[in-house]
């Protein structure tokens, strides 16, 4: 109840009630109204710098930042399945592929390493989450360095291999005459009675007997470089060189199937069995040069020998009888 205010009149000697103007009344609800609309304005304003009432705009940004977390959680276990997989990928490139084909493996540190010098990550610093953002991107940096690094020593594996193929093909690794048209193995590697003098020298090859015009094989992929009858005591003879230091010599032929420069792969048809040059009988006299020097040859059979084969092969090499050259 508001307060009613008197004056004392003179003219009557008595107390008389003020009457409020009514533009005073209008005034006052004017002040009011005006003082409420600043003090709820502040209010507001202060409330809206507390963190109990967010702006539209402040509840989207929440929204993307909780979406943006979201992302990167999906984005670090993504990259822990990768490093994962990279891991598995490099061990086995250390420890199988790259051992296989006797290759240094690439020592960790070479593989993780990070990146040195100017700091790439400037621009990114100065945000709120400036570390999350730059130890993802230096993660995904490393993980892009590992995969380049990994695909380099795989096209190096890849290399090696096509190589070793190619040496695998090319070394004389079969028995010049089919086991079927073999009469017998009649000397091998080492210290033989001449057939013309009597007198023991060294045999630098095997001596395979068989009828004569018996099919010759290229022992190994090479290229052929010598197709005539000018060595002394070889005849008519073939030698094919099979790159990595090897050469196979193919002695006393009836005649050739091949020529000079022609590259022929293991199997091929070279020549027949014959007994030119210094031959006492018709066989095949076979050799096989490594680096230049004279090596036995029947450690070059495992392309085409099974084991019993082989070991009956070996006895009959093995006795120091008399060579037929």
């Amino acid at each position: 109840m508001s307060k009613v205010k008197y004056y004392y009149d003179p003219d009557t000697l008595s107390y008389r009630k003020i009457e409020p103007k009514k533009s005073k009344k209008y005034r006052n609800l004017f002040l009011f109204l005006v003082g409420s609309a600043l003090f709820g304005f502040l209010g507001l304003i202060i409330l809206l710098n507390t963190r109990w009432v967010n702006t539209p705009k402040e509840l989207s940004l929440e929204r993307e930042v909780r979406n943006y977390e979201l992302q990167y959680d999906i984005l670090n276990r993504k990259m822990e399945q990768m490093e994962q997989v990279l891991g598995n990928i490099e061990e086995r490139d250390n420890n199988i592929y790259r051992l296989y084909f006797e290759a240094n493996p690439i020592p960790e540190e070479q593989r993780k390493a990070g990146f040195g010098g100017v700091n790439r990550y400037k621009s990114l610093e100065g945000f709120n989450n400036s570390e999350i953002i730059i130890n993802a991107t230096k993660r995904l940096d490393i993980i892009q360095k590992q995969m380049v690094i990994q695909s380099k020593s795989l096209d190096e594996i890849a290399k090696l291999a096509e190589e070793k193929e190619k040496l695998l093909a090319s070394i004389p690794a079969i028995q010049p005459i089919s086991n079927e048209d073999l009469t017998r193995m009649a000397s091998g590697y080492g210290w033989r009675s001449d057939p013309f003098t009597k007198a023991r020298k060294m045999h630098w090859g095997m001596d395979f007997t068989a009828p004569r015009g018996t099919p010759i094989y290229a022992s190994g992929d090479g290229k052929v470089v010598r197709a005539d009858n000018r060595s002394s005591g070889y005849g008519k003879h073939v030698r094919i060189d099979h790159d990595y230091g090897y050469i196979s010599l193919y002695g006393h032929m009836s005649k050739y199937n091949v020529t000079v420069g022609q590259k022929v792969k293991r199997g091929d048809l070279i020549g027949f069995v014959g007994s030119t040059g210094r031959s006492e009988a018709p066989h095949l006299h076979y050799e096989i040069f490594k680096d230049g020097e004279r090596i036995n040859p029947i450690n070059f059979y495992y392309g085409s020998l099974t084991a019993e084969e082989f070991e009956n092969m070996l006895k009959f090499a093995n006795q120091e009888n008399q060579s037929l050259d």
